[in-house]
């Protein structure tokens, strides 16, 4: 190892946890993290942390039979290293009669390899059938989907592998927008940070609200990110238009979303057409002028949500909805939630982590 190489060392429980399947003593819930070289480091990271910070919240809540046991494992037994560099310590793969309660398959760019790899495939595959969930995060997907364990689940993954995968796997639907989604007993993720969402949503189906939301708590995040919300949720995904009016035209619907942006005006201050001005837009930016500016106003409306106490009536009135109907139809298309319950999320946050 490289004197700049960084090892993390995960909880190697393997043995235990086979121990304890065998006797009949099982208590805590057997999570198994399945690595591999040029993976996504907090794929997997993220999820453990969760995991662990929530067997931590139970053990104060005097739950000792309640939590989870861990396990980082590889094909070989070896340290993987990462796409970043990062060098994750594992114990091997575990043999014979496998029993885990949750199989956890991270992503990144060595799933590529990790596809054309046929033990670990065959590994997954026989290790699914004795676990009572499964779960990807981000490009994840694609390894279990060469395992045969997603034919005909709808998954999500990487907005960015999204394509590739349903092109790769048609036995399988694709849905490229929500953070993460359960179908059965199947959990699937977008990518990255997304894995932390979709650990604590399992925490909260296996021991209730208040413990993921402890766990959200103390890793300084969203009291968390519904599931249904979408990966697209704010403009910072939104291509920028290289043609100036285009660009220019964003900038003031992005400054001003209560204006009024009807095509016609847009296109006077572009000095277009309608009808060519709408083409160019939706050619630069991917989607129509009308739905960038339902965007846009969406946005500005999450964060007056996030930060003020306003009715929705004043809400849509400030974002240029006009009404809080037309807010609330918009607002549940775009993020996936009403706009009532996305606000409940952060009331229920102590006043220290709300924001001023």
């Amino acid at each position: 190892m490289n004197s700049g190489d960084v090892l993390i060392r995960g909880i190697h429980v393997i043995d235990a946890i086979q121990r304890d399947h065998e006797d009949g003593r099982m208590a805590h819930r057997t999570v198994c993290i399945v690595t591999f070289d040029g993976m996504q480091p907090l794929d997997a990271i993220g999820p453990f942390e969760v995991f662990a910070g929530a067997t931590k919240v139970l053990g104060a809540q005097r739950r000792p039979a309640a939590g989870y046991e861990l396990s980082v494992v590889s094909e070989h037994g070896t340290p993987v290293t990462t796409e970043s560099g990062l060098q994750i310590v594992t114990a091997r793969l575990p043999s014979g009669r496998i029993k885990l309660d949750t199989l956890l398959i991270p992503g990144g760019d060595g799933t590529q390899s990790v596809r054309r790899g046929q033990p670990l495939v065959e590994w997954i595959r026989r290790a699914a059938t004795g676990s009572r969930r499964v779960a990807t995060v981000c490009s994840g997907t694609f390894i279990a989907a060469e395992a045969g364990l997603l034919d005909g689940r709808t998954v999500t993954t990487h907005w960015a592998r999204a394509r590739q995968l349903a092109e790769e796997y048609p036995r399988l639907t694709v849905d490229a927008d929500p953070i993460y989604r359960r179908d059965g007993n199947v959990w699937t993720s977008a990518g990255v940070t997304a894995g932390i969402d979709l650990a604590l949503a399992m925490v909260e189906a296996d021991y209730g609200t208040d413990v993921a939301q402890t766990v959200a708590r103390w890793m300084v995040m969203f009291l968390h990110r519904p599931g249904g919300q979408t990966q697209f949720a704010t403009p910072v995904w939104v291509p920028r238009a290289d043609r100036s009016t285009v660009r220019a035209a964003q900038d003031h619907i992005d400054s001003h979303p209560a204006d009024d942006h009807r095509l016609d005006l847009l296109a006077a201050r572009a000095a277009m057409s309608g009808r060519h001005f709408s083409r160019v837009f939706t050619e630069e930016v991917g989607e129509t002028p009308a739905r960038y500016v339902e965007r846009v106003r969406v946005e500005a409306a999450r964060h007056e949500l996030e930060t003020t106490p306003s009715s929705l009536d004043v809400v849509a009135g400030r974002c240029g909805f006009g009404t809080a109907e037309s807010l609330r139809r918009a607002f549940q298309r775009r993020v996936g939630v009403a706009p009532d319950a996305y606000r409940r999320r952060f009331r229920s946050r102590p006043n220290h982590l709300r924001a001023s």
